[in-house]
């Protein structure tokens, strides 16, 4: 009898090895919580704002007082400008907002042309340092 025993003791075994790697299989076979077809439209979203971001502040700088104001700084415009390219992504979302505060500012006449070119000068000086970092 205990050889009976140890033998349905080994099956039960068997079977009871079989379904828990069945388990994690049945797992991966559901569906996907995000769809591919989600995480595509997410990654044209997310380059389309970096492409917005990058031209918003490129744009900036090749204004003519922007660079005369660079150029009195001891920056190179063209080197500002090529650095944009290369900060990250939260880095440009984060550059660009400010730009375009400042320049509302300026709008709205909340500050004269000196404040938003020492603004300027300064998110460059800090595109400049972030990409002489890494």
């Amino acid at each position: 009898m205990s050889s009976a025993n140890g033998r349905f003791a080994r099956i039960c075994g068997a079977f009871l090895f079989i379904a828990l790697l069945a388990v994690p299989a049945l797992m991966f076979a559901q569906e996907h919580v995000v769809s591919p077809a989600d995480l595509q439209k997410e990654a044209v979203t997310a380059s389309s704002t970096r492409q917005q971001n990058v031209e918003s502040l490129q744009k900036t700088f090749t204004d003519p007082k922007v660079q005369n104001a660079l150029k009195a700084a001891k920056m190179d415009p063209a080197q500002v400008k090529t650095a944009v390219s290369s900060l990250s992504d939260a880095e440009l979302a984060q550059l660009s907002s400010r730009a375009a505060h400042a320049q509302k500012d300026f709008a709205g006449g909340r500050m004269d042309d000196r404040d938003l070119l020492l603004i300027l000068v300064a998110i460059a000086a800090l595109i400049l340092i972030i990409v002489a970092v890494r």
